[in-house]
């Protein structure tokens, strides 16, 4: 056993502990408490006191693209969700596979920035072993396109052929999941619905202005994207509704679904996908990049929809530290609580992954994936403190085996 000592223990369910601890074993929690109660245990520990430090669950990243890190300042930002899309799938189609090497880095850098958990999309899989050679869990979403595919349930089956071979590895889940309303059939969404059992769907969900149009009135700029890349066909329908109503329709809409971005979504979606059960995943950063547009951040909590926060990847963001996303989530949502903030970048972002029970909190049983942040010795308010943006060498992983 050894017994961890900080200045603050953040279990996250509860308010911090000023002069807490953590006790583990074998890399589970054993418990935590207040130094005035010490731990009750029938044999000897050891302790480590990292004096002027705050313990907290390592963070959850619930919207990355690992796959995508080779492209790191090499899409430029823009103000049209379509055209910064044309710019990517562009730079895409001059390489045949993705390189190793800038995924590779930036695995090791989510980790280094106290990152326990990812929802990684992912187009080629290419990420998987490099995943599975860290200290990381994830769930992989296998992301599928086709806005004209002729056979849903044939690229479902080849898609669930590729995962079938992957190594089995306890910390890594996978999952088949649609790209968005611009790029999927409503025949491919409603096979994708059909098959996802009781695994979470990721989807890109109300991102920018041109989607609700497109999903409106059938026209703007995603339609002619569609036309470009020579995929549209005569038979698709708009709508005539707003996106998530369109998914509801379709059969996601449910307590599994991660409606990811969401920037353009009215109050009357947050409220179905609230009454659902849904998770909002916002990254505002990216969304900025992009061209997207702001999310409402206030209104995602306001709804009583679970939120959790992503980075997105680094062909839209600077880096992948969900601390420095928590900072731009604190700037445009300062009416909530940091507590919220900091749930949603942990216990929550790890329910809406499929790891409620494991990661994410502090408590019994939970597996002890804990990092210790540097904080100064003044800090009287340490969850307002780490919505500050938390650099990599402020943070360190605890020894809990």
């Amino acid at each position: 056993m050894i017994c961890h000592r900080a200045a603050w223990v953040l279990p996250i369910t509860r308010p911090p502990i000023r002069h807490g601890w953590v006790l583990t074993s074998g890399g589970r929690v054993r418990a935590c408490g207040a130094a005035s109660d010490p731990p009750r245990v029938d044999r000897p520990f050891e302790t480590v006191d990292h004096r002027e430090a705050a313990i907290l669950p390592g963070l959850v990243n619930a919207h990355t693209h690992l796959e995508l890190s080779w492209m790191r300042h090499q899409v430029p930002p823009g103000d049209s969700m379509p055209a910064w899309a044309a710019r990517l799938m562009a730079l895409r189609r001059t390489v045949d596979r993705e390189p190793a090497g800038p995924i590779r880095d930036a695995v090791r850098d989510v980790r280094a920035a106290g990152t326990s958990l990812v929802g990684d999309v992912t187009n080629t899989l290419t990420a998987f072993d490099l995943l599975a050679r860290s200290d990381l869990s994830a769930t992989v979403f296998r992301e599928l396109l086709g806005f004209s595919a002729a056979d849903p349930e044939r690229s479902i089956a080849d898609a669930q052929a590729q995962l079938d071979a992957l190594p089995s590895n306890e910390r890594l889940r996978t999952s088949i999941v649609p790209h968005a309303p611009y790029s999927v059939s409503p025949a491919l969404f409603r096979a994708i619905a059909g098959t996802a059992g009781d695994r979470p769907i990721s989807v890109h969900l109300g991102e920018s202005p041109e989607e609700i149009e497109f999903l409106r009135e059938g026209t703007g700029a995603w339609r002619e994207l569609l036309g470009q890349l020579g995929v549209w066909t005569d038979s698709w329908t708009p709508p005539a509704c707003g996106p998530v109503e369109y998914l509801q329709r379709l059969g996601l809409v449910n307590g599994r679904l991660l409606a990811v971005h969401c920037t353009q979504i009215k109050d009357d979606d947050l409220a179905r996908l609230a009454a659902a059960g849904s998770t909002i995943v916002t990254s505002p950063r990216s969304n900025a990049w992009t061209g997207a547009g702001t999310p409402r951040i206030e209104a995602f909590f306001a709804s009583g929809a679970r939120v959790a926060i992503g980075t997105d990847s680094l062909a839209s963001v600077a880096d992948l530290n969900v601390f420095a996303e928590m900072a731009e989530v604190r700037r445009l949502a300062s009416s909530i609580p940091a507590s919220r903030i900091l749930a949603a970048a942990t216990v929550d972002g790890a329910a809406a992954l499929g790891f409620a029970g494991e990661l994410g909190t502090i408590e019994p049983g939970q597996r002890a994936d804990l990092i210790a942040v540097r904080v100064p010795p003044s800090i009287d308010d340490v969850e307002e403190y780490l919505l500050t943006g938390v650099e990599p060498d402020a943070i360190s992983w605890l020894d809990t085996q």
